[in-house]
């Protein structure tokens, strides 16, 4: 296991260094196949009561895992993205040890396409150097991954893993763009398209 420790706008102490990679060494107990550990500490320009900020990056032979904390000493940033990262790990290894949640019946939707109500032709004007429609929010940033067809079961180990509220994939059994995401009471729901032709 690989394990890099790096610092932006901070120094790196061989102390500290030793401490996350004994610490690390628990989490190979939990993930099978880890290929590579990255622990990036970032250090606010302004002190303040979250001035280091801790992210902790798992590359292994399944999907990445990330978890990240903020705190005032960089050693606690670090306990508490390493308390995510083990919980998330565990999360996911319990559901997928019983299953919870997931059901193998498909929901017919109906067929019929739904006529889009009419809009008039929204104004378009210029924001620094860059045409915005409307009064609509400003596309900042815009990211393209590589994907392939997953299963829900996996989709949803995905999501646990990486610690967000939703992810997207396309559904292997049925080849549609699809959405699953946490509801209230440790629940998920999915959204699925069906694509036009």
């Amino acid at each position: 296991m690989d394990i890099l420790v790096t610092g932006r706008h901070c120094q790196i102490p061989v102390e500290f260094e030793e401490l996350v990679i004994d610490k690390l060494a628990a989490v190979e107990r939990l993930v099978n196949r880890i290929i590579r550990i990255e622990v990036q500490v970032t250090a606010a320009k302004k002190p303040s009561a979250t001035s280091a900020k801790v992210e902790i990056t798992l590359q292994s032979k399944g999907p990445v895992v990330r978890a990240e904390a903020s705190a005032e000493d960089k050693n606690v940033a670090f306990d508490l993205a390493l308390d995510k990262m083990k919980s998330q790990l565990r999360k996911a290894s319990d559901r997928r040890k019983t299953h919870r949640g997931l059901s193998s019946h498909v929901v017919e939707l109906p067929s019929e396409p739904i006529a889009a109500p009419t809009e008039p032709e929204p104004v378009v004007h210029c924001v620094a150097g860059i045409e915005v429609q409307g009064d609509g929010p400003l596309v900042v940033r815009e990211k393209t991954f590589d994907a392939v067809p997953l299963t829900l079961a996996q989709a949803l180990d995905e999501m646990e893993l990486v610690g967000h509220d939703f992810f997207l994939f396309v559904d292997a059994e049925l080849g549609q763009p699809s959405v699953v995401y946490h509801r209230k009471a440790y629940n998920y729901g999915v959204i699925r398209l069906n694509v036009a032709k």
